[in-house]
């Protein structure tokens, strides 16, 4: 059986959204102020009652209040009796609080690798260059062993291939430095951003966003975006890496009764504002094949303008509130949102968008044959929930009970590439400070033997000195000892001589006597 859900109604004509047609994705849109947030929330609580997991961006903080019933109040109870809704009644769904930044609610994480090259190069903006030696890095991981998982992963990766870039030339072919530069000055860029507390472990497991309660209600899966949202490239890169993901690992479904998981992204321009072709195209491409996985993804934003028209036309169910005519700009935008629809004869669809009060909406749905039906002026059903967002209070009660708390809210770092990196160049720090130390006793011990052989030269110099002064001291004493023998030789020979000549001379003269 067919199940539907109201959307809205005008006293005579309601709309109903037929489950077997959601995942044929849709858009709500209007200017700022005029019911989008609330027909978000309205639209996710039909699908939660019918046992259907939705994820949404919560971009102002207001869709906390799904956690919370809402409160009775006299205007709600007149729109409840204008459109003859005879089952209301308030209360609150199960929800899980998300943060990138994990502030407002459990952290988002994704591994680097799971990432890969080509939402990192389009975030990046890298040319084609770098972008080749971004796909190298990813390749060089695989071929190691080693595991990308953060950002000091990556960035370990870049250092050891900006050292390493002529030995891996052959095999990777040319890797320019300034290309590696260039990705770390932009990984360093992110960093700042906060994106490190995205990508790490323990990575987000899809299957915890398509949980149903044992009472058959789908649970409710909101991300706070109220921060990531001034990270307007972060936070389309993320929606997109999360619904590829959806797309790679899920199951075909084919038709079935209802969807898997619905989808709701918030300021959807986000997403294509500035975005190369390559992203819108593959954006176009997961939106069209993704239906087919029972994954229904609703845009919310300002215009139908917004999205590209390859989008736009996957966007089958579709709510319009009001839009301002103010500048031809504007006028522009109230034709093509009008040209959206398929016409009904009861009115101008493109004089009422501008007519539409607070709470008012266009709607036309997917029939059961998939065709759109005529537009339809409707006022949006009222909440159960609460509309408004929860003090923090009570967003921390029910995060204190959610049941992913011990999974997700503590930091996995195993083993990986900056690890493994890093090993090796300490490794490679104490080879080289071993071989430093080895030189240095090598030089110390050569220094040390020229040391002692000057030393033992010096030594044997001044014993060549000391024999040398000794011998010329013998050789004084010689030379003295003769001189002192010649001289009393001298001596000697003279008194002989003397006591002789007395002798001749004393016997000469004793005989003239």
């Amino acid at each position: 059986m067919t199940q539907h859900y109201l959307i809205g109604g005008n006293g005579t004509q309601s709309v109903h959204l037929n489950l077997r047609m959601a995942n044929r994705h849709g858009l709500i849109a209007g200017a700022t102020g005029t019911g989008k947030t609330v027909s978000l929330q309205v639209l996710a609580e039909g699908f939660a009652k019918a046992g259907v997991p939705v994820f949404m961006a919560d971009i102002k903080g207001d869709l906390s209040g799904l956690a919370k019933a809402g409160k009775p109040h006299p205007k709600v109870d007149e729109r409840v009796q204008l459109m003859g809704i005879s089952d209301y009644q308030q209360r609150l769904f199960p929800c899980v609080f998300w943060d990138l930044y994990a502030q407002q609610g459990h952290p988002v994480r994704a591994t680097i690798s799971d990432f890969g090259p080509l939402l990192l190069a389009n975030f990046f903006d890298l040319n084609e260059t770098q972008t080749g030696v971004l796909y190298a890095a990813f390749k060089i991981a695989d071929d190691q062993g080693m595991l990308l998982l953060d950002l000091k992963d990556l960035q370990a990766m870049l250092n050891w291939m900006k050292d390493e870039c002529k030995n891996l030339e052959d095999e990777y072919g040319g890797l320019s430095e300034a290309s590696i530069a260039a990705i770390q000055r932009r990984l360093m860029m992110l960093e700042q951003e906060g994106a490190d507390h995205f990508f790490g472990e323990p990575a987000l497991d899809l299957n915890h966003l398509m949980q149903v309660t044992l009472e058959g209600t789908g649970v409710i899966n909101i991300l706070d975006a109220t921060k990531l949202v001034n990270q307007p490239k972060l936070y389309a890169i993320f929606l997109l890496w999360l619904i590829s993901e959806l797309f790679e690992n899920l199951p075909e479904q084919g038709d079935a009764d209802k969807p898997k998981l619905v989808f709701f992204f918030d300021e959807a321009h986000l997403l294509f504002n500035g975005a190369p072709k390559l992203l819108v195209d593959k954006i176009e491409q997961v939106v069209r094949l993704i239906r087919s996985k029972g994954v229904g993804i609703y845009f919310v934003s300002q215009s139908p303008a917004d999205i590209p028209d390859s989008v736009l036309g996957q966007l089958g169910n579709r709510i319009q509130h009001a839009l301002r005519a103010y500048t031809p700009k504007d006028q522009q935008a109230v034709k093509i949102a009008a040209q959206t629809f398929r016409p009904n004869p009861a009115f101008s669809t493109e004089a009422v968008i501008t007519e539409l009060g607070i709470g008012e909406a266009l709607v036309s749905v997917l029939d059961e044959k998939g065709s759109p039906t005529p537009v339809e002026r409707v006022m949006v059903a009222p909440p159960a929930s609460r509309i408004g967002p929860l003090t923090p209070e009570e967003r921390a009660e029910v995060m204190a009970r959610s049941p992913y708390k011990a999974i997700y809210n503590q930091v996995v770092d195993r083993e990986s590439a900056y690890e493994i990196l890093k090993q090796r160049v300490n490794q490679q720090a104490q080879v080289a400070q071993q071989e430093k130390l080895q030189t240095q006793q090598r030089i110390e011990q050569e220094r040390l033997a020229k040391e002692q052989q000057k030393q033992q030269e010096r030594w044997q110099r001044e014993q060549e000195k000391a024999q040398q002064q000794a011998q010329r001291a013998s050789n004084r004493r010689e030379s003295a000892a003769e001189a002192l023998a010649k001289s009393a030789a001298r001596a000697i020979g003279s008194n002989l001589g003397r006591q002789i000549v007395r002798g001749i001379l004393g016997s000469l003269l004793g005989g003239r006597r």
